[in-house]
């Protein structure tokens, strides 16, 4: 079993591509299922804590922002999933994966625009169900545990 959710996702860290949107949506789809979504939701949160959704939405990790959102009610951290969904929603419905589209949208906003979210997130994210990591590192351990191969029975 993992001790972390890195486990989990380290493996498919350099086989999802985040350059192009087409891109992403293929190599993610090639990802175990819950590695991918751990996978997004690490990504996002890292971007987001070192530079806030400004940061996020303008590096081609914005790409991932709807998957994010799936990531973190997958591991049951659902205010953060909200979160990042009320900043999606700032730049635009739909949501726009395009790299250049997201930079002609974020011309019009400083990054402190960004800040009361930014906040939001911070708050919730070292909080619900018991922090990221933890959450993270549970849903790894749970998902793990139900993709093991089951022996058939010696009848």
């Amino acid at each position: 079993m993992s001790g972390s959710y890195w486990e989990t996702v380290e493996p498919i860290w350099d086989k999802i591509s985040i350059n192009d949107v087409e891109m992403f949506l293929e190599t993610y789809a090639q990802a175990p299922p819950h590695a991918a979504l751990l996978y997004a939701a690490h990504f996002c949160q890292s971007e987001v804590c070192n530079g806030g959704f400004h940061q996020l939405f303008y590096n081609s990790t914005g790409v991932l922002a709807p998957e994010a959102v799936r990531g973190f009610h997958a591991i049951g951290q659902h205010k953060v999933a909200e979160t990042v969904q009320a900043a999606m929603d700032v730049i635009g419905s739909p949501y726009p994966r395009d790299r250049e589209l997201r930079w002609a949208i974020l011309s019009r906003f400083s990054p402190r625009d960004f800040d009361a979210l930014n906040e939001q997130f911070y708050a919730v994210l070292d909080t619900e169900a018991g922090g990221f990591e933890a959450a993270a590192d549970d849903y790894a351990a749970r998902s793990e545990r139900l993709a093991l191969p089951r022996h058939p029975s010696k009848d």
